[in-house]
């Protein structure tokens, strides 16, 4: 087995995020983890899978809305 394994940690990072978003996004079942011991590790490919789903088409975006939220 070859697939390199993430720590949380190291999927926040790469993600910006805090590790308590990586904990929520893998509880949730969003992106997919491997329990070892007490400790989560995530797959490479499950992470670069999450992140291609996320992929959001400009053409369905209303600004006004990303405005407002930034003023909030």
């Amino acid at each position: 087995m070859s697939q390199r394994l993430l720590t949380a940690a190291e999927v926040a990072e790469d993600l910006r995020v805090s590790t308590m978003t990586v904990y929520r996004l893998i509880r949730r079942g969003d992106l997919p983890a491997v329990r070892v011991g007490r400790n989560y590790r995530v797959r490479l490919t499950d992470l670069e899978h999450y992140l291609a789903e996320q992929v959001v088409d400009p053409a369905t975006i209303d600004l006004a809305d990303l405005h407002e939220a930034d003023e909030a």
